[in-house]
């Protein structure tokens, strides 16, 4: 296991995230609690097993993120900004550009909306933080 001196927070089978990676996660995660974000989860089992699960982030299981060692690895499935369709990009703008008086309660508005549709606007795709839903989609029940 790597220290926690090094700036790692866990590894195991080589899974590893730094301090900031997980605050920009978290960061992320927290702001998506309301939108039921599934996460792909690493953990140790009573077995000590290390086992994947899709879980839903809810409030009750947000403080396993942080306190439990348990919990190796733990990526939310995000859809890529590319794959937003022409109704979401329209409404989307729409949002943003609402009001150009400088008003930033729209520019809210949009990042609640692109939150919502599990759109990942950080790159935690490309970073390695989240999981894209292009080859399993856990919320394509949801949007039909």
């Amino acid at each position: 296991m790597e220290s926690q001196e090094r700036g790692y927070l866990r590894d195991t089978g080589g899974m590893t995230m730094t301090h900031e990676e997980k605050d920009l996660l978290l960061k992320d995660l927290c702001a998506r609690l309301p939108y039921r974000v599934i996460l792909n989860v690493t953990l140790k089992d009573k077995y000590d097993e290390i086992v994947n699960r899709n879980i839903e982030l809810t409030d009750d299981n947000l403080t396993y993120i942080t306190r439990d060692s348990h919990w190796i690895m733990y990526k939310p499935y995000l859809r890529p900004m590319s794959s937003m369709t022409k109704e979401e990009r329209k409404k989307y703008a729409k949002l943003l550009f609402a009001d150009l008086g400088g008003v930033y309660e729209d520019y809210y508005k949009a990042l609640d909306y692109l939150h919502s549709i599990h759109v990942d606007y950080r790159g935690l795709i490309e970073k390695g933080l989240a999981i894209s839903t292009e080859e399993f989609n856990p919320y394509k029940k949801e949007r039909n």
